[in-house]
This record gives C-alpha cells, sequence and structure tokens, in this order.
C-alpha cells in the first residue's frame, strides 16, 4: 500500500544497513537483491538477499517529518518488545531479530532486519480458499492469539510505559488521542467529535470490568498472518500492542458488526464463550475506536478518496446506533 509514511531508501543506504547488521563479507551486490514488499500500511519493508543467498527483511520507521497519529509514536520499539516477549514467553511463531538500530546514524529513523518466512499472506490467500479452509486457519489464530493474551502486565497501556492501573482511564485517552489527531487535521467523521465523546462516556463503566492487564496485539488480522501447508508459520507487525483488554482484539469484532466477518471459527479456537452483556457494549466501545482510527488514519497516509474512509464511516453509521442508552 502507498504511504507518505513509507521512508523508502536508496540501494547505497540498503547496502550501509546490511553491512551494519550482517558485515562487509554478506554485503549484496549487482541488480536485483531488494524488493519492497507492498502489503503494509505504516513502515517500509525490504526482502533482501545477502550476497550468500540468505534471504532477511529489513523494515524501517517512518522519517522524523512524518506527522502520524499519536499512538504510533515510537511504533518501532513496541514491535521489538513484542517480538521478545513473544519469543521468550510463548510459542507463538514470529520471527527472529537478527539486528536492531535506534541510532540514526546510518538512517534517519529505527530500523531492523528479520528472516523472511517462505509462506503466503492469510489475508491476500483468503480469497481463494474454500469457506473451511479459511475457517480452519482462523480457528488456529484463536488459538494462538489466546496464547498472546496471556502474557501479563503490571499496567494498562504502551509496552514501553508509564502506564496505568485503571484501564477506563487507558482507554478513553486512547480514544481521545485518536479524536484529538481527528480534529488537528480536520477529519470528517460524519457527526459531531464532542457527540463521540459523549457516547463513549456513556458507556465507559463498562470498562471497570477490566482489572488485569494481558498483552493484546489489537492489529492481528488476517493481513498479518503467515500461512504454509495449512499451519499459521508466523504472525508479523506487532507495532501497535499494548497491554489492556483481550477482547479488543480484531477476532472480536464481528460479534458486534457483522461486516468485520463471522467471528465463529476464531472464537472456537480461542475458546471465548458468548460475550455478555457487559462485554458486549465493550467491544461496541472497541469498534468505535477502531472506526475512528481508519477513517482518521487516511488523511495521515495521504489516501484521498479512500475506499477504507468510506467502508469505516458506513459501519460507524450502524455501531452508533447499538451505543444508544436506550438498548442498555
Amino acid at each position: 500500500m502507498e504511504s507518505v509514511t513509507k521512508n523508502r531508501q536508496s540501494s547505497a543506504a540498503l547496502r550501509a544497513l546490511a553491512e551494519r547488521a550482517y558485515g562487509p563479507g554478506r554485503v549484496p551486490h549487482g541488480e536485483g537483491w531488494a524488493s519492497e514488499l507492498g502489503h503494509g500500511w505504516f513502515n517500509v519493508a525490504y526482502r533482501i538477499r545477502l550476497r550468500d543467498g540468505a534471504e532477511v527483511v529489513l523494515k524501517i520507521a517512518p522519517p522524523p517529518h512524518v506527522e502520524v497519529l499519536t499512538y504510533e509514536r515510537g511504533a518501532m520499539a513496541t514491535e521489538l518488545r513484542v517480538l521478545e516477549l513473544l519469543r521468550r514467553d510463548t510459542s507463538v511463531p514470529v520471527p527472529d531479530v537478527h539486528f536492531a538500530d535506534t541510532s540514526h546514524e546510518l538512517c534517519d529513523a529505527d530500523y531492523f532486519f528479520m528472516p523472511y518466512v517462505d509462506a503466503d499472506n492469510l489475508g491476500l490467500l483468503a480469497g481463494t480458499l474454500p469457506a473451511a479452509g479459511l475457517d480452519a486457519y482462523m480457528e488456529q489464530l484463536g488459538a494462538l492469539n489466546r496464547e498472546l493474551n496471556s502474557v501479563r502486565g503490571d499496567r494498562f497501556g504502551p509496552l514501553t510505559g508509564p502506564g496505568d492501573p485503571s484501564w477506563r482511564r487507558v482507554f478513553t485517552g486512547m480514544v481521545e488521542d485518536v479524536l484529538a489527531d481527528g480534529e488537528r487535521r480536520a477529519v470528517d467523521l460524519g457527526r459531531d467529535y464532542d457527540a463521540v465523546r459523549a457516547v463513549l462516556a456513556a458507556h465507559a463503566d463498562s470498562l471497570d470490568e477490566v482489572t488485569e492487564p494481558r498483552l493484546v496485539e489489537w492489529d492481528l488480522w488476517p493481513n498479518n498472518v503467515l500461512v504454509r501447508d495449512g499451519r499459521i508459520v508466523a504472525v508479523i507487525d506487532h507495532e501497535r500492542a499494548f497491554y489492556g483488554d483481550p477482547l479488543i482484539e480484531g477476532g472480536f469484532a464481528g460479534t458486534q458488526l457483522p461486516a468485520f466477518g463471522d467471528p465463529t471459527p476464531f472464537l472456537r479456537g480461542y475458546g471465548h464463550p458468548a460475550l455478555t452483556a457487559t462485554q458486549q457494549v465493550r467491544r461496541r466501545l472497541y469498534c468505535l475506536h477502531l472506526l475512528l482510527v481508519m477513517m482518521v488514519e487516511t488523511v495521515y497516509r495521504g489516501h484521498a478518496d479512500s475506499q477504507e474512509y468510506d467502508w469505516a464511516r458506513a459501519r460507524l453509521d450502524d455501531l452508533v446506533p447499538l451505543l444508544d442508552p436506550a438498548r442498555r
């Protein structure tokens, strides 16, 4: 995907980064050794073939002069921390980190190298699969997501701190950050910003039920899942993780908005029972937050006439009536 946040580098710069990571003896030469992996929306990623034939991926954070959403600041540090936690505390398949550099000596942003995983992207593959095949993958994803959520934190909020003991304060702050980002760039939500704040305030007490911080990916959609021979072999793109309520994970979104897809196989793999009334309210608030991000980020990415914006705005129209206090 095209985005103004993608920090593309010259061939000479890529060689310099590879030399720092792997040493001069493995620096690629000639032509055709680097290609951009174009599926992401935020960071730029390159598939690089080193001189000895090994294939790796280089991921580079956005350039410092590009404005990003508030919650995206320092995203690569978050991703590196998540990869460390998952490798240490779970069996969730994630790539190793070969080398990470936050010095900004060779590049104006953080970057890291990891092995290239030779597998299919589930999001791209999904349309070619029979229903049973996709369901099998989503059931696996549910089980992996549950294991990921088993990692406990000390406080709610960013992995890099400072955090807060109140999930209500953290989540309402997350929504406020997105609303402030939208107001700063005059993003049209199709409704008054303060009306959105009022909807959140009317249901904020449902958040008090969450008392134990758990690691959540939040962005764990099929596009961030790599599969091969019927199995999930890697989960990628962890920069949006935080300590929060597992119910905020993407796999639960369809329980309240069918447009996000049938959640049944995911729930089966996760082992989650039917949502209680309070959980349904919370999940609707999480859908509200997600849709706001989807709308506001299109402006920050430089996506004019975005289908994502149009889709999210229509889903917001579907969701808001479900949050009418009279329905509680």
